[in-house]
């Protein structure tokens, strides 16, 4: 007799979503993933690619026969539309913050019968954040921090982002902005961030290679006093388990170096994957 219930062929089009599923131990259920999926790394071997992040070829999606498409985030919400032209089902997330990243989680355990193991993972998160939180109170200071996420125009850090920032430490310059509905509201100009005057930037341009000399090379920004560092997207700009578990400790092993001490010293997490 078959026990499965809930949906037993998802396509997820967003990458959270399926670190969350084979976290839950639900790895069987996902039919198709986004190229863009990082992690686990077992995904992109073994599921079909079936998406960009806001692309996707229709063909695709449905010859891997979903009975669930799930997707985030406003830009994704078209592809959840066609796909729901198609007759298919869609279930659709927009979590922005720390708290939304637990929500998800709980919600995608309801969603897959496997509520106790999403317990148990939003409990696990919750205690990382509470050790990199207590490392972070035992820094001499806290440097100002500007988190650019694309470049071309300048994107300021997104809710979470910013959320991790102050977790990790650091206080976010343009927090005000992080809790903008779209990116369009986090668009900064050179002028903002030399007047905000940061100490550490932190560089994370979604889906390319951040280029530290071309940063220091704007007009004026030779006068900031500011430690330039990387934190790959896939590890801070996906509003899942790897955002709390990779991108927060980094943000405090680059935090805690412009302050001019050890992570070690701070009694940097265990496990922690630094800076690469």
């Amino acid at each position: 007799m078959n026990t499965v219930q809930g949906p037993r062929r998802i396509a997820c089009l967003s990458t959270e979503a399926v670190e969350v599923l084979y976290r839950l131990g639900a790895q069987d259920r996902i039919a198709g993933i986004s190229g863009y999926t990082v992690y686990p790394p077992e995904a992109r071997r073994d599921k079909p690619k079936i998406s960009g992040f806001s692309t996707a070829r229709m063909d695709r999606l449905l010859a891997v026969k979903p009975d669930l498409v799930i997707g985030f985030s406003d830009l994704q919400r078209p592809l959840l539309d066609d796909c729901a032209a198609q007759s298919l089902a869609v279930r659709w997330f927009d979590q922005r913050s720390v708290a939304g990243i637990h929500e998800m989680i709980v919600a995608l355990g309801e969603l897959v019968h496997e509520v106790d193991a999403a317990a148990r993972l939003s409990t696990q998160l919750q205690r990382r954040q509470d050790e990199v939180a207590a490392a972070a109170a035992r820094l001499p200071w806290h440097p100002r921090v500007y988190f650019e996420e694309w470049d071309e125009p300048m994107i300021c850090g997104i809710g979470w982002v910013s959320e991790l920032i102050a977790l990790a430490g650091g206080i976010d310059v343009f927090a005000d902005r992080s809790r903008q509905p779209d990116a369009r509201g986090r668009i900064v100009d050179s002028a903002a961030v030399l007047a905000a005057d940061p100490q550490l930037i932190v560089g994370s341009w979604c889906g390319k290679r951040f280029v530290p000399d071309r940063v220091r090379g704007r007009p004026g920004w030779d006068r900031l006093d500011a430690t330039l560092c990387e934190v790959k997207s896939a590890d801070v700009l996906s509003p899942g388990p790897s955002a709390i578990e990779r991108g927060l400790p980094q943000l405090l092993h680059h935090i805690a170096r412009r302050t001019g001490v050890s992570p070690a010293d701070i009694g940097l997490p265990p496990g922690t994957p630094e800076h690469e």
